[in-house]
Order: structure tokens, then sequence, then C-alpha cells
């Protein structure tokens, strides 16, 4: 794992003029099976302002569970979680929260609910649509999730948006390719810390990844490896991805 200090990221803000500058974190968590506190530790070091899960916690005393690591970690629960199969939000109170709304994909038999966790919200005058996202391991059915994904993300009328998620795929690999040719994959965008999300132990592939629309500057997006707070300690035992992090200029509405 990278351990040389990447520049810092630019701070979380709103200019004069109505724009934002916010902090958006994707993460895998597996359900919160492995060390809570040094999970809890990773995301409140990143000092995000959205927070883009992948498997939360869906079932026995979910909502305690997902509370609870917002709580730890500075953040509120915004959306998702059972509900949507996995994905989830959190927000740090900078938010203002216009809507959210949970989506179940199609069941393929023998395979895992997958579904999306949405929202709009504000952040000064910027308005920004947020969708987190857990693609299927199969190919094609994850071929017609990233399909399903554009079209929601159209269906949310709003002019700029963050799609984040686990695309259980490479950057080469055809649905990480449409999400790319749609969107704007952060981190090829603005390159900035570790580049790798899978595994911590042995960072090889990058299978996670943020996107946004036309018209969101990326200041950087990467692991957060070396970053103030972050240890290689606690991101190996937190769970078995790495998170990505990203600083975005989101203009005014």
């Amino acid at each position: 794992m990278e351990t040389t200090p990447p520049p810092l990221l630019p701070d979380s803000r709103t200019e004069p003029d109505g724009s934002a500058v916010v902090r958006v974190l994707s993460y895998n968590i597996r359900s919160m099976r492995d060390d809570t506190a040094a999970l809890a530790r990773v995301i409140g070091a990143c000092a995000p302002d959205l927070v883009l899960l992948q498997e939360a916690p869906r079932f026995f005393r979910w909502r305690k569970k997902l509370a609870r690591l917002a709580a730890a970690s500075g953040q509120v629960i915004l959306s998702g979680g059972a509900t949507a199969a996995g994905p989830a939000l959190l927000c740090s109170l900078r938010a203002t929260v216009e809507r959210t709304e949970d989506t179940l994909l199609p069941l393929t038999p023998g395979l895992h609910r997958r579904g999306f966790a949405t929202a709009v919200v504000r952040f000064g005058g910027a308005r920004l649509g947020v969708l987190s996202c857990h693609l299927s391991l199969q190919k094609d059915e994850r071929y017609e999730q990233g399909g399903m994904l554009l079209d929601r993300l159209a269906a949310m009328g709003v002019e700029h948006a963050v799609v984040g998620g686990d695309l259980n795929e490479r950057p080469s690999g055809p649905t990480f390719r449409r999400l790319a040719e749609g969107l704007r994959d952060c981190r090829a965008t603005a390159p900035w810390g570790g580049e790798y999300t899978s595994t911590p132990a042995d960072p090889h592939q990058r299978i996670d990844a943020l996107f946004v629309t036309k018209g969101v500057e990326v200041l950087g997006c990467g692991v957060p490896v070396g970053h103030p707070g972050v240890t290689e300690e606690d991101l190996r035992a937190a769970t078995d991805h790495l998170p990505v992090l990203a600083a975005l200029k989101i203009p005014a509405a």
C-alpha cells in the first residue's frame, strides 16, 4: 500500500457566488462485519459532506447499526440501507435535503437483490443529485444495471450529480466504460491519493469509483492513503474495500 502522503484536498466551503466545494466519500463497508471503530475513524478523518455506502447493514436492527456509524463518524443518515438492498447515504449537517428515494432493481432469480439510494441536496446555492450503487457480480446483469443507473440519474431532474459505488468491475470493463461515457470518472479526471480499491491487504484493482455529470469540477479523487488521520491499520481493519474520496466544486444553481 502507498505510504507517501498525498497533497491535501481542499476543505469544504461555500463561495460568495453560491457555488460549493464538497467532499464525497464512497465506501463498501461489508455490512459492518469488521472493525466498526476503525471504519468510523476512516470516515471521520476524511471529513466528508456526503458518504455513499455499499453493503450497509440490511437485516436485524440495521437502522440502529447505521445510526451508530453515522454518529461515530460525524454524519447523519440520509437514505438507503435495507430499503435500497444495501446502498446507503450519509451526510453532514452542512447539507440541506430536498428529497430522498430508494429504488429496488429487478430481481434475477438466484442472484442478490440490488438497488440505488438517491437524494437531492443543497450546499449553499449549489444543488446536487446523489446516487449510491453496488452493481451485480454477473456481467450481463451488471451491464443492464449500468443503463438503469443512467436512466435513474436522468429522471432525478438535476443538472449536477455525483454517483459512487462498488462496480464489481475494472475500468476496462463494459459497464465501467458505459458509465464513464455518460458521466466523468473522477479518478481519471483528477488523480489524487491511491488508485486501487481492492483489497486493503493487497491493493491491485480499481472496482470502486465516483462519477460526476458535466459541469461539476473535480479537484481531486482517489483512495485517501496517507490522508491526515487515516492510518493503514484502520484501512485494513475497517472492511474489505478501500474508500474513494473526492473534492468537487458544484456550480450555483
